[in-house]
């Protein structure tokens, strides 16, 4: 066999990786748009399809994995061809992740179909929504180009999703204070709200990655936070 022909047959596989990666952050993204949409509206068809489609998530992070062991095998990549096997199954790995928490959120939709949510609580879960998958649709962009400025610029912004829960946090322990007719169905959307933070903290990881992926070190500096929840007693699932 020609090496000719071995290095494209490698180079498909690594295409191979980053399109089924793209697919991945694709359904990540339709699923925990889909899992607020079906809270605001009260809609537990479309709850149940974001608990349906969690399987195909599943199926594709197994997949990269395989796929990724047999290449590692096979072509004994080093240096930069080796951190983008590695940094696809970390990705594949972080976007199951998206597509857990949002499984999660349709749950918590079906939970609390009855009771419905204030719809100023519902524009805050919007809100914070919105910041996480502006997050994670750049995140993703930047996975096509492997832009290591851009990809630490996402990263940095990490606690503005941080500042947003916070506050939300604040508003339904204020809620569940003020009438414990409340406690149920802001407990879910404590949850709820969570699971979104925790998407922002995924986009954040994946930030990350690329920015390995791109050079080859690990962003300098903590990564910035600005959840003060733990104060004042922490949700987590």
């Amino acid at each position: 066999m020609s090496a000719s022909h071995i290095y494209t047959a490698y180079d498909e596989e690594l295409k191979y990786l980053m399109r089924r990666i793209t697919e991945m952050g694709g359904l990540a993204e339709q699923m925990v748009a889909d899992s607020v949409r079906a809270l605001v509206n009260s809609d537990a068809a479309l709850a149940q399809k974001v608990i349906s489609d969690d399987v195909i998530m599943d199926a594709a992070e197994r997949e990269i994995g395989d796929k990724a062991i047999i290449t590692i095998a096979r072509r004994q990549p080093v240096a930069a061809d080796l951190r983008e096997i590695i940094g696809a199954l970390r990705i594949a790995n972080d976007l199951e992740r998206v597509g857990d928490l949002g499984k999660s959120n349709a749950k918590r939709v079906m939970a609390i179909q009855a009771t419905g949510v204030p719809r100023k609580l519902a524009r805050g879960l919007e809100h914070l929504s919105e910041l996480a998958l502006i997050q994670l649709k750049e995140v993703l962009d930047v996975y096509t180009t492997r832009s290591a400025e851009k990809a630490k610029s996402i990263r940095d912004r990490d606690e503005e999703i941080d500042a947003m829960y916070t506050s939300l946090f604040r508003e339904l322990l204020t809620y569940m204070m003020e009438d414990p007719r409340n406690i149920t169905s802001c407990t879910h959307l404590l949850f709820f709200a969570k699971n979104i933070e925790r998407i922002g903290d995924h986009a954040t990881n994946i930030a990350e990655t690329i920015y390995y992926m791109a050079t080859g070190d690990q962003p300098e500096g903590e990564r910035p936070k600005d959840d003060l929840t733990s104060s004042f007693g922490a949700i987590t699932e």
